[in-house]
């Protein structure tokens, strides 16, 4: 369909919005043709072996791989050479100066990606044999607000109120602020250590380095990575607060549930509603296409790519979209350099949640790309490179193939020509600095050569990372088990599953600022998207 005409998908689109039957047609068409890009699941390799074994093919606290690992690491196949020190390599990313801005995206663009993506790529840092490894993940590799929920059972329990009384049956516990609903504190007000009640919770990311302003701001969440910012802590209050309005009206129409009940119910709504922004905003602000994507269960019940997820170590890495983070954002009426917010929800507190969604709006994210790194995460860069590294991915080139898509004949080639004298010699001085560090397009490794590219037109995202990631996100996400033909696609199960509350309240969701108009007060007109308000398309 992407081959279409802009006016022509235009046309379709306005039809599809009017006629169920057609959306489910062309949706079907256009999933499809993102989905079966590369190859389906299963994948016959993980980062457990270099090999195929059983292990290989069961045991998910290894990633799995989408191509298999490149044993000539760290020389580079085909000149045989070593690769550039990792070093020389990070200076490829931080911004030199002014970032260049993102032309279609707020920060709630990469606010949202960091809170969808924390949920399930979740590599672990601390596994026995030492701290350097990046192979293996504690992630349950589903799309299941683990953030908000936890992502074991004695977590969950941990989050939950767990009260039969009539109207707290079901709820998520939370504490009042300034009048309004938030998680309860994490450590206790002494500072002196973790809450007794949350100390099966996974410590934040980055704990040690909290400073003591930070420590009494961080809340009492499922993941560990949702407080690493005001931003991340935003979005999961949002869906604490849906979760604990949609089990208010769960519980009240069904007063002889048990509270146990009551909460899976609202959780099983909640989930899916996340889903459904997922498609229908995330994935569609992403998408360089006018045709909008909507969330259609049904695409995936007769698809060959219909199966378990697991999440690949190359996805882990492509979605480290450090660039697209300013550097300063205005909240509240003031800049902040970001360095100042990590692991500190002190703008959150003081701005509200309404304020704080409208503020993150109103920034401009930058443009994802080498070069554009905000300084504060240098760090985070360098530890993508040695992941990539550690995990022996395979080459750029080689991710090309497997996608389809043909292989850049120079480096010159691969970032691209532009008008502006400007931006044509930022591009002409990367191409000299990647040809130095790397000789030849084909040794260029996986992470640097997805962010050398540039920006497709009319997505934030360039060309390989936004086909990665259109590829996975709909064969993960539309894969759900709540998601199933025999859950959602059976009219009697949907109906047990979710209640008339929690249908009603996904039918009447398909943006983060539709759930913000049923949980905040003051919003109005004001301004929420991931899209800038005066983004045009361009021709």
């Amino acid at each position: 369909m992407s081959s279409l005409p802009d006016f022509i998908l235009s046309i379709i689109n306005a039809l599809a919005s009017r006629w169920g039957w057609l959306n489910l047609k062309v949706t079907s068409l256009a999933v499809n043709g993102l989905v079966n890009r590369g190859r389906n699941r299963p994948h016959p390799w993980s980062t457990l072996t270099s090999y195929v074994s059983w292990r290989s093919l069961t045991d998910k606290r290894y990633y799995a791989r989408l191509l298999p690992a490149d044993e000539q690491f760290p020389t580079t196949a085909a000149m045989g050479t070593r690769c550039p020190p990792a070093d020389e390599v990070v200076k490829l990313f931080p911004a030199e100066g002014n970032q260049r801005p993102c032309p279609k995206s707020t920060c709630l663009f990469p606010a949202f990606a960091q809170y969808l993506t924390d949920g399930f790529i979740r590599t672990k840092l601390d596994n026995d044999d030492t701290k350097s490894r990046r192979d293996q993940t504690t992630s349950n590799h589903d799309i299941d607000l683990s953030q908000l929920y936890g992502r074991i059972q004695d977590q969950t329990f941990a989050l939950r109120l767990m009260s039969n009384v009539t109207g707290a049956r079901g709820r998520l516990k939370c504490q009042q602020i300034n009048g309004e609903e938030f998680s309860p504190w994490l450590m206790k007000r002494d500072g002196s250590g973790v809450e007794v009640e949350f100390t099966a919770l996974d410590a934040p990311l980055g704990f040690d380095h909290v400073s003591p302003r930070g420590l009494l701001t961080l809340f009492a969440v499922g993941g560990d990575r949702v407080n690493a910012a005001p931003q991340t802590a935003m979005i999961n209050t949002l869906f604490l607060r849906e979760h604990n309005r949609l089990a208010g009206e769960i519980g009240a129409a069904n007063s002889t549930w048990t509270d146990d009940r009551v909460f899976e119910t609202a959780r099983n709504s909640v989930i899916v509603m996340f889903i459904k922004i997922v498609v229908e905003e995330y994935i569609n602000h992403i998408n360089s296409s006018p045709f909008k994507l909507r969330a259609r269960p049904e695409v995936a019940y007769r698809a060959k790519w219909n199966r378990s997820n697991w999440i690949t170590a190359e996805f882990a890495l492509l979605y480290r979209w450090h660039s697209l983070v300013p550097q300063a954002m205005t909240w509240g009426g003031e800049s902040y350099d970001g360095t100042s917010t990590l692991l500190d929800n002190s703008l959150l507190l003081e701005c509200g949640l309404v304020g704080s969604f409208v503020d993150v709006s109103s920034n401009s994210a930058t443009e994802l790309g080498l070069g554009n790194s905000a300084s504060f995460l240098r760090k985070a860069e360098l530890k993508a490179v040695e992941q990539g590294r550690f995990n022996r991915l395979a080459s750029f080139a080689l991710y090309c193939q497997a996608m389809g898509k043909p292989v850049p004949a120079s480096f010159e080639t691969l970032v691209g020509s532009s008008s502006d004298p400007v931006e044509q010699t930022r591009r002409s001085a990367l191409a000299t600095r990647l040809a130095e560090l790397y000789g030849n397009v084909e040794n260029l490794e996986f992470y640097v050569g997805l962010f050398a590219e540039p920006r497709t037109r009319n997505s934030p995202l360039p060309d390989l990372v936004n086909s990665m990631v259109a590829m996975d996100a709909f064969s993960q996400a539309l894969t759900n088990p709540l998601l199933s033909e025999h859950i959602w696609g059976n009219k009697k199960n949907r109906l047990g599953t979710f209640t008339k509350h929690g249908l009603a309240a996904i039918e009447a969701t398909a943006t983060l600022r539709d759930v913000l108009e049923r949980n905040g007060s003051g919003l109005n007109d004001r301004f929420v998207a991931l899209t800038k308000k005066d983004w045009k398309r361009s021709k």
